[in-house]
């Protein structure tokens, strides 16, 4: 029996801890954010396959809070099934599962013609592992213990890679205000503005849920970890550096509701 660091991921994933969001098995999350028109038509159709189901719901799950559908399979054989059944765009595949292997399950959906692009997510790290894993036909190799982010991040460079033009990238926008999640670019009217990962991941939170308001408990559980042990004022020290990066000889943006929270949008 294999283990792994399971809390690691719950670390990365920064899911907000909310009623509004729905579970894998409810449907697609809302998005509360304004996304511009650029995001990509359709839903990306993802198909996660992993014998661990706490480790392919997460990733379902935060598949669906970007807005894409996702499907999981917890064997081989179910995800040549879902395959045939849901045509996905691409799939994270699992090296180790409990009937067929990863290479096998690849090589199975080659031979029905099948160009799916796969990234392959495992707790095999030997450079022979990776190695094989890329000339075997994968588009891409993360090891685990992962963070979610960053498997979202590589899945949509893969899409940018095989999908060319036709991928869209998903930019958020409130009035001049602009993040790109792909390219993780921000810009208020014809600036570009730098950010530290947190800066961006809390504006990101703010943007995606605008025009709500978010109490400092949500932003703690979605930016940080659920544990976070470190001083209750950091929401208000990053807030203070955002505001002086994006509300400097701006109109402001950011703005705090006495006793409730904070929220991106236009002053009323």
């Amino acid at each position: 029996m294999r283990t792994e660091a399971v809390p690691t991921l719950w670390v990365f994933c920064r899911i907000a801890v909310d009623p509004s969001v729905e579970s894998p098995a409810v449907g697609p999350l809302p998005h509360h954010g304004a996304v511009r028109a650029d995001k990509a038509e359709a839903p990306v159709r993802l198909l996660v396959v992993d014998d661990e189901p706490h480790i392919a719901d997460l990733v379902a799950t935060v598949a669906k809070y970007e807005g894409w559908h996702a499907r999981v399979a917890n064997n081989g054989s179910a995800a040549l099934s879902e395959a045939a059944a849901f045509n996905p765009d691409i799939v994270v595949l699992d090296l180790m599962l409990p009937d067929l292997d990863g290479f096998t399950v690849l090589d199975r959906l080659r031979a029905t013609g099948a160009m799916v692009p796969v990234v392959f997510l495992t707790a095999k790290d030997a450079t022979a592992d990776r190695v094989a894993g890329l000339t075997r036909g994968g588009d891409d190799y993360l090891v685990k213990p992962f963070a979610v982010e960053e498997l979202m991040a590589r899945l949509r460079a893969v899409l940018r890679r095989t999908t060319g033009p036709g991928w869209k990238r998903s930019v958020l926008a409130v009035e001049d205000l602009e993040l790109d999640e792909d390219t993780r670019e921000v810009r208020r009217g014809e600036e570009n503005v730098s950010l530290t990962p947190t800066e961006f991941e809390l504006l990101r939170y703010l943007m995606r849920r605008s025009p709500a308001v978010l109490t400092k408990a949500q932003i703690l559980d979605h930016v940080w970890d659920y544990d976070f042990g470190g001083r209750s004022n950091v929401v208000e020290l990053v807030i203070s550096h955002l505001r002086r990066k994006l509300d400097t000889d701006n109109e402001p943006l950011i703005h705090t509701i006495r006793g409730v929270g904070y929220v991106v949008r236009k002053a009323t």
